[in-house]
């Protein structure tokens, strides 16, 4: 068991943001702020506006109405506002020249643009549509890699009143064509590719493909990326080049209603169509720069990281998060590993960033990398790290946290989703932090664990729900009200149900223990797959594994396991070891029936290991959507490993 624990300076505590924000409230702890911001969320919500100089066109009038029902709630009510005004006009008086975005591509070419300069291509951007008729209420998709060009599509397509639709830069045609015709896209912007691994990646031919299957769209905004072939010849539809678009007269922006959509989030669920969560201009905003000023403790002038792409809801979240606090956002276009396990700490290096967002796969994937290479870098710059999409083994944590980073700054793990806008819970940098912890509720979130009744746990699994709504709660399911109450309100009436299993200890620390469809009931037991992970991972034999439960007739279910070996690794009876590994860390009842070596595990890019998918494979059941799959050839090996017919 992990002893590692942040525990933060008095000087750390006095110069963080959320203690300036308790302090003008007379508050002067974490807890006692914690609990105030949910016994009276409009309170909590209208001091961090305040407090952070989030701008409103026009004043709101109050901050919550629930006339609607707890499932329908109305935010900042009579309020007008634009995202562009809060996340890049506000600071173009004092700051027009600081850095907003700094993008590095995996060849190493790297581009600075500052406030001025995206304020200037995203009022042209936003002309260019407007004159290929694209208006309030149209829904244009944005398909394209971490470059800046997505961050300006995304404030010019808002900053009009068009509902930004951002797609992951990995899609193939079918998973873009379900999403255009789900949300009736009328424009795409698209790149001819991107680069991973030092290979091309085409993306306009992928979306060629898709438009044959979306009629609603009409036109496409094409941007040259790395060079790529482009040919839309046989789409109905009006191609631009972006160069054209930025050549427009600037736009001048007008506030919407505060609960304008802003956004369409698209989540890749195990069955049926993908979900388009609906976000709103303030909702979204709100909530993202108060995580990115609070959690991350990021100012003006500070760097914010994350290796995301644009279509999973972290990419969003850096942008308008980081802008909104007048700071520079860092993209990473490529892989992170390229051309050798250094990368992100050169990256830290170059560009010295404040915050670093990574994901414990990322992390596993780096810890064999010597710790005289990274000590050759100079990581003085962070002063915090983020992490998201899955669960903490504490190995792996302890390394980056402690061998890496030496203690000196707090990791945040951070747990929400698409649906969510942001995050339900979240330590703080001023309070100790234990390995692998969510520390508790963010603020203004009154989240619970649960029993089957909707009953309070604390000690055991039980599930995540929310009890009081916030302001970046999606709106609804795009166009599909009914699947929206069935999805998150169904299970416990008035209680937004998350379908994550967790635990909330005694003394405060929260753990998320997977998808509630991930957790495994072993002979009446519940089991997280993180369990039983973390135990896997801690043979130096081991880069990476997944539990997943398969059906037993004696016990319901049963676990097995698949591990990823690390390079060089001597492979030899190690599949005996960890069954016994995790006999004596779990318990014998949670031995694995089957382990199996594979040489990779399903993930997104985003490098969330596909729990789902690996249970489909070994039960040769469907798998669903793996859209968001960066390498869905892996389900294929580990189902025709498991399932190869044996030779007598």
């Amino acid at each position: 068991m992990s002893t590692y624990v942040w525990n933060p300076t008095p000087e750390y505590i006095e110069n963080a943001n959320v203690t300036r924000l308790a302090r003008a409230h007379g508050i002067d702890s974490i807890g006692e702020l914690r609990r105030r911001s949910t016994a009276d969320v409009s309170w909590y919500w209208d001091a961090a506006i305040t407090e952070l100089g989030i701008p409103f066109a026009t004043p709101y009038e109050s901050v919550l109405d629930l006339s609607k029902g707890v499932e329908f709630p109305d935010w900042f009510v009579g309020g007008a506002f634009n995202a562009v005004d809060a996340c890049i006009t506000r600071w173009l008086e004092r700051s027009a020249d600081r850095p907003a975005i700094i993008h590095e591509a995996e060849d190493g070419s790297a581009r600075t643009i500052t406030y001025g300069q995206l304020a200037e291509q995203v009022g042209r951007v936003a002309t260019g549509l407007a004159d290929l008729g694209v208006g309030e209420g149209d829904t244009v998709a944005i398909y394209l890699p971490m470059i800046p060009e997505a961050v300006v599509a995304c404030y010019a397509a808002a900053g009009i009143g068009a509902i930004i639709v951002p797609l992951f830069s990995g899609f193939a045609a079918p998973a873009i064509a379900s999403r255009l015709n789900d949300a009736e896209v009328k424009a795409v912007i698209v790149a001819d590719g991107t680069l991973r691994r030092g290979r091309k990646v085409a993306m306009a031919g992928e979306l060629a493909k898709a438009l044959e299957r979306s009629p609603s769209v009409r036109s496409v905004i094409t941007v040259e990326n790395i060079g790529g072939a482009m040919d839309f010849n046989g789409a109905n539809v009006t191609v631009t080049p972006w160069g054209a678009l930025v050549d427009a007269a600037p736009h001048e922006f007008r506030p919407f209603p505060a609960m304008q959509t802003l956004m369409l989030g698209y989540t890749s669920g195990t069955t049926g169509k993908p979900k388009g969560a609906v976000h709103t201009h303030a909702g979204f905003t709100i909530k993202v720069a108060t995580e990115v000023a609070y959690s991350f403790d990021i100012n003006e002038g500070d760097t914010f990281c994350w290796i995301t792409d644009m279509g999973w809801v972290m990419g969003p979240l850096a942008a308008f998060g980081t802008h909104a606090n007048g700071a520079t956002l860092v993209l990473y276009e490529g892989s992170p590993d390229v051309p050798d396990s250094c990368r992100l700490w050169d990256l830290v290096q170059r560009h010295r960033i404040t915050m670093l967002g990574v994901s414990p796969t990322l992390i596993r994937a780096l810890k064999a990398t010597p710790l005289a290479e990274i000590a050759e870098r100079d990581l003085s710059s962070v002063h915090t790290l983020g992490s998201t999409g899955e669960p903490w083994d504490p190995d792996s944590y302890d390394w980056l946290a402690g061998d890496v980073f030496g203690g000196r700054v707090p990791v945040i793990n951070f747990s929400g989703g698409t649906e969510v806008g942001g995050s339900f819970l979240a330590p703080y940098p001023v309070e100790p932090i234990p390995s692998c912890s969510l520390g508790g509720p963010s603020l203004g979130m009154d989240v619970d664990v649960v029993d089957d009744k909707g009953q309070s746990l604390r000690g055991t699994i039980g599930e995540l729900v929310c009890r009081q709504p916030w302001p970046a709660m999606t709106r609804g399911v795009w166009r599909d009200p009914e699947r929206y109450l069935e999805s998150y309100w169904s299970t416990f009436p008035g209680i937004w149900c998350h379908g994550d299993y967790a635990r909330a200890d005694e003394d405060g620390q929260w753990y998320i223990l997977g998808r509630s469809d991930d957790v495994m009931n072993v002979a009446g037991k519940r089991l997280a797959p993180a369990e039983v992970e973390a135990v896997l991972t801690t043979h130096p034999a081991v880069a990476e594994a997944a539990a997943v439960g398969v059906p037993d007739p004696r016990k319901g279910e049963t676990v097995w396991a698949f591990w990823v070996p690390r390079k060089g690794a001597d492979t030899e009876g190690v599949s005996d070891e960890l069954r016994q590994l995790v006999a004596t860390g779990v318990g014998k009842p949670f031995a694995p029936a089957k382990v199996w070596m594979v040489e990779a595990l399903p993930k997104t890019r985003s490098a969330k290991i596909l729990r789902r998918a690996v249970r489909a494979a070994a039960i040769d059941a469907d798998p669903g959507d793996l859209s968001g799959a960066e390498n869905p050839e892996a389900v294929v090996a580990i189902r025709d490993l498991v399932h190869r017919p044996t030779i007598s």
